[in-house]
């Protein structure tokens, strides 16, 4: 089942997942969950990675975040006092802090602990229409959690050497989820990510992966939009901008746009951007 399959049902949960490093992750779930916003979807992007690059993707300093996601995890804070306003009217945030680094810590001993992060989201799930989570590079509780929480699984896999390499245990760990915590729990999809045309080992890489995932049963999608390496998208986290804000005329803007049409059904009309970012943009401050 795709997002646009079922975008009618409020407050569906993605969670973005991979155990490996520098897949894309946290820029693909920044850019995905913007264009949906842009499309007029309410959504919320919750960052359960103690590195916190989604909050600082979306211009919210990290270091000066009291409570964060860890908060409402442990019980402490109401998930729903947490969510902060971003750049992208429409687009909400819970972020991340480096107390997170902790939280697995303190879960193993709480009863009911891959539901956590389950239990606090459940009072604001019907406000959103769509809920991505942004999980750390691990398949700890943090992860176990989002998947405990997640209707859906986005998978982000990067088009170099060894990209397949640890997706096994990862589509296992998704499995077994299924079978014992969330029987609810599909892969929503890959997605190709970092992507350099000039090399043919860009172009080996995404043909085995198509195959690997055509082969699984059952099938996965593996999305047509390729996310290419852009210089644009490495910078935008940097300002504290999603893509469509930072260079909407760029090649990562392209894609990532066209992979919001893919998933979401949005179309251009719904994200008409130059007006649309221009009047986001003067929320800066917010």
């Amino acid at each position: 089942m795709s997002i646009g399959d079922g975008i009618s049902k409020r407050g569906k949960v993605i969670a973005i997942c991979n155990q490996k490093g520098g897949t894309g992750k946290t820029t693909s779930a920044i850019n995905i969950a913007s264009y949906a916003a842009l499309g007029g979807k309410k959504t919320l992007l919750i960052d359960i990675d103690p590195q916190a690059n989604a909050t600082s993707g979306l211009g919210i300093d990290k270091a000066t975040v009291e409570k964060s996601i860890y908060n409402a995890i442990l019980g402490d804070v109401a998930l729903k006092e947490l969510i902060l306003d971003t750049k992208i009217v429409g687009l909400s945030l819970v972020p991340a802090n480096a107390d997170l680094s902790g939280c697995e810590v303190e879960l193993v001993g709480m009863m009911s602990r891959e539901y956590c992060l389950k239990k606090a989201l459940q009072p604001v799930k019907e406000e959103f229409e769509i809920i991505f989570i942004d999980c750390p590079p691990s398949l700890g509780l943090s992860t176990i959690n989002a998947l405990c929480a997640a209707d859906t699984v986005c998978i982000p896999v990067q088009c170099e050497y060894y990209a397949l390499e640890g997706l096994g245990q990862l589509i296992n760990t998704i499995s077994l989820v299924r079978e014992n915590l969330n029987p609810e729990l599909n892969i929503e999809g890959v997605i190709l990510t970092m992507a350099d045309f000039r090399t043919n080992l860009t172009r080996e890489v995404i043909a085995e992966t198509r195959a690997h995932f055509a082969s699984a049963q059952p099938k996965v999608r593996v999305y047509n939009t390729i996310i290419p390496r852009n210089i644009r998208l490495s910078e935008a986290p940097g300002f504290g901008k999603p893509i469509a804000l930072y260079d909407k005329d760029s090649l990562g803007a392209k894609k990532y746009f066209e992979l919001s049409q893919e998933m979401l059904g949005l179309t251009s009309e719904q994200v008409n951007s130059e007006d649309t970012v221009v009047q986001n943009t003067e929320g800066e401050g917010s």
